[in-house]
């Protein structure tokens, strides 16, 4: 196991996530207007770098869905902020995808102690990330998203090179170009940031870049998985008042119907929008618009083609 030498003050400080940003050198001798103005400003460039990235966060989001299709899972693993972030995308998939909780798993060094409470010295042990992906028994069927913003994190590095060994496909999520991740990633996605703007704090413009990334990689798989009709999110369960009010709300939009019709055909379906939705817009019963999903993988629009019977 290679253990390139990522403690170096020298090589770090030459990363530009650690330089020093002009445009905020007073930020701490202005009105407080103009230090948010400031911070602001900086936040306006983040869209900009991921932007930048998005050939490439395509290529993972398609190779993500092929491999949920057929039965792999989605990992995240980071430290830090990175690993936090991760954890989050993961836990929020279930309740707005209806993923199995296992699907989409979020990985952060020092486990989820480590989700509240600062456990910094674990990201520099290759070896921590190594036994995390074995602990959740990685597969080559997985993917696994290492994270971190300086692209170098020994944890993450460690993790990636032995997921690749586990013949697992391997996407690295950097704020810096050309990163010591990358030589461990199928894919690479680099979303360069530059300098923050309060030095030493990766958790700002590079953080907030990870989790735009983050949310387009797993929203995207999950709309090539048949999550979404258009642009409704059509997997949701009714399981409380609000998520059955949204439910209603997506069948009447979907359908184009008012909403006493739109509780109905949910009513009718079991709870399920997806039938729902092929009830309405094709005017069949339940049984049927089931058949007809059910033949189409559970993809709404497939349902809908007219060779399906």
């Amino acid at each position: 196991m290679s253990q390139p030498d990522q403690t170096s003050s020298e090589n770090l400080g030459a990363l530009p996530t650690e330089q020093r940003n002009p445009a905020t050198a007073g930020i701490d001798r202005v009105d407080t207007l103009t230090m948010v103005k400031m911070l602001n400003a900086r936040d306006a460039t983040v869209a900009e770098a991921v932007e930048r990235a998005l050939p490439s966060i395509a290529e993972a989001v398609d190779v993500i869905a092929d491999r949920l299709r057929h039965g792999g899972r989605l990992i995240y693993i980071g430290a830090g902020t990175s690993g936090r972030l991760g954890v989050l995308d993961a836990s929020e998939c279930p309740p707005t995808f209806n993923t199995p909780p296992d699907l989409v798993v979020g990985v952060i060094a020092g486990g989820d102690h480590a989700l509240r409470h600062p456990v910094e010295n674990i990201e520099d042990r290759p070896e921590e990330g190594i036994a995390a992906l074995q602990d959740i028994g990685v597969s080559p069927g997985d993917v696994v998203v290492g994270i971190a913003a300086s692209g170098r994190t020994p944890f993450v590095v460690g993790a990636l090179e032995y997921a690749q060994q586990r013949g697992s496909t391997t996407i690295s999520l950097a704020n810096v170009p050309d990163s010591i991740m990358a030589e461990h990633a199928d894919i690479s996605i680099a979303a360069v940031t530059g300098p923050e703007p309060i030095t030493g704090s990766t958790r700002m413009n590079a953080g907030s870049a990870q989790k735009m990334v983050l949310n387009m990689l797993s929203t995207s798989a999950m709309i090539r998985l048949g999550k979404t009709y258009g642009n409704l999110m059509v997997d949701l369960q009714p399981s409380n008042q609000k998520l059955r009010d949204r439910a209603i709300r997506i069948v009447s939009e979907g359908v184009e119907t008012d909403r006493d019709t739109a509780a109905s055909l949910l009513d009718a379906s079991g709870g399920h929008v997806k039938i729902a939705l092929l009830m309405g817009l094709l005017n069949i019963d339940a049984p049927g618009a089931t058949r007809r999903l059910d033949a189409a993988g559970g993809v709404v629009l497939d349902a809908l083609a007219d060779d399906l019977s």
